[in-house]
């Protein structure tokens, strides 16, 4: 179903029911763990993702344009193909994609949820006690039962491919990592699609870590507000992700300098806060360099590949022995005979310094069970820049800082 045709009636059923505390507020940088959850990844399940994807970024575009008063400038028309797409009502369920996700404490009395970590996006949305669509098995909020939370009377809608997300804006206060943001708006939404069910989205809700500019509520994102009401340390975020289970942590306030080799770490500037935009130097692989010097690229954690324009893709993957693709419109997938894909592995170059990404990284795993096919881990999407996601990012230690407007990389420890 569409819910952008049906929440605005809904809400009327809005009545919510509570939690219990768990975390302590404090005053220096802590380390959350995060958690990751990963499916078979299939064919499938990242034509999805890449939909997804595609549409966060134009719903960011058109929520900068609205909140600055002019286009971003990565922003770009829609093709007709793409149009076509999301103007149908094809439910996506498929999502055999990396999640990391951390825990976050809302309202008084506290409740814990868990909650994908992107900084791809700014707002913070969980489903609520009122929630109808696709929310069972979901931790569910109750603004009702929240002696901090503020009805703030304005509706929300959030698109991802085919994902929506629907429902009502409150303010209350959020704990992440011990530290408090009060008045902290979220979306409490009472429908799902079915690509946030429990079944295909692990975390209850999302939080976004970019910047407000880009927010669709449009209101301050979680850590812009703990920035803000100079609760931190640093107004800095450190993270490190990993396959390894108990390895992966988002630490907030500060960096967790035992992960990574600090004479390695170099700042890139953000080259327009609404993202974490930087620029990114060269890409090249087999000593090839590929696409243009010094692109724009967008530092996401909640995107798993490597994504470029569907061009750029293609001249990445040409003359490689064995390749083949996969497209779905405007997106690209591509894979290498598994024999031989570690030897095409990335190197991302920025701020002068070359960043090779890992075979084990790049290799996403077979096309299917018993191939000899292995899904590779840059594609084609319908964007005109590079975002740079977690087959990267599991490569390096990153660090986001937002009173320097800068993002730093560094070699693991």
């Amino acid at each position: 179903m569409k819910l952008a045709h049906t929440f605005t009636s809904l809400l009327a059923l809005v009545s919510l029911v509570a939690g219990s505390p768990t975390q302590q507020v404090n005053s220096h940088a802590i380390r959350l763990p995060l958690e990751r959850r990963n499916n078979q990844v299939t064919v499938k399940s990242l034509q999805v993702h890449l939909a997804q994807v595609s549409t966060k970024y134009r719903q960011g575009f058109a929520a900068y344009e609205a909140n600055e008063g002019h286009a971003h400038p990565l922003s770009k028309p829609c093709s007709s193909e793409t149009m076509r797409r999301d103007a149908g009502n094809v439910p996506l369920t498929a999502q055999g994609v990396d999640l990391w996700y951390a825990s976050i404490d809302v309202g008084s009395p506290a409740k814990t949820f868990t909650v994908s970590i992107d900084t791809g996006s700014a707002d913070l949305f969980l489903p609520s006690i009122a929630c109808f669509e696709n929310c069972d098995s979901h931790n569910e909020y109750n603004p009702f039962n929240s002696s901090t939370a503020v009805d703030l009377e304005k509706l929300f809608l959030l698109i991802y491919g085919e994902g929506e997300v629907a429902g009502e804006q409150f303010a209350d206060n959020v704990v992440i990592g011990g530290y408090k943001a009060e008045g902290q708006t979220l979306g409490a939404a009472i429908a799902y699609s079915s690509d946030f069910s429990s079944e295909n989205f692990v975390p209850d809700g999302l939080v976004g870590f970019a910047f407000e500019s880009i927010s669709e509520y449009p209101a301050p994102p979680l850590f812009q507000t703990l920035v803000q009401s100079g609760e931190l340390q640093e107004a800095v975020f450190g993270v490190k992700l990993s396959a390894t289970p108990g390895a992966s942590e988002l630490y907030v306030g500060g960096t967790n300098t035992t992960l990574y080799q600090q004479d390695t770490l170099m700042y890139i500037p953000v080259t327009k806060a609404g993202y974490w935009q930087v620029t990114l130097d060269q890409v090249s692989r087999a000593g090839v360099s590929v696409g243009n010097l010094s692109a724009a690229s967008i530092i996401d954690t909640g995107t798993t590949l490597i994504l470029t324009d569907p061009d750029t893709a293609a001249s990445y993957f040409a003359a490689i022995p064995g390749v083949q693709s996969e497209n779905d419109g405007s997106e690209v997938l591509y894979s290498i005979p598994c024999d031989i894909i570690d030897d095409y592995a990335p190197t991302l170059t920025f701020g002068g310094y070359p960043f090779t990404v890992s075979g084990e990284t790049f290799n996403l795993g077979p096309i299917e069970v018993g191939s000899s096919d292995c899904l590779a881990g840059v594609a084609g999407a319908d964007v005109d820049f590079w975002v740079v996601g977690d087959v990267f990012l599991q490569n390096v230690y990153s660090i986001f800082d937002m009173d320097g407007l800068r993002v730093g990389f560094a070699e693991l420890a």
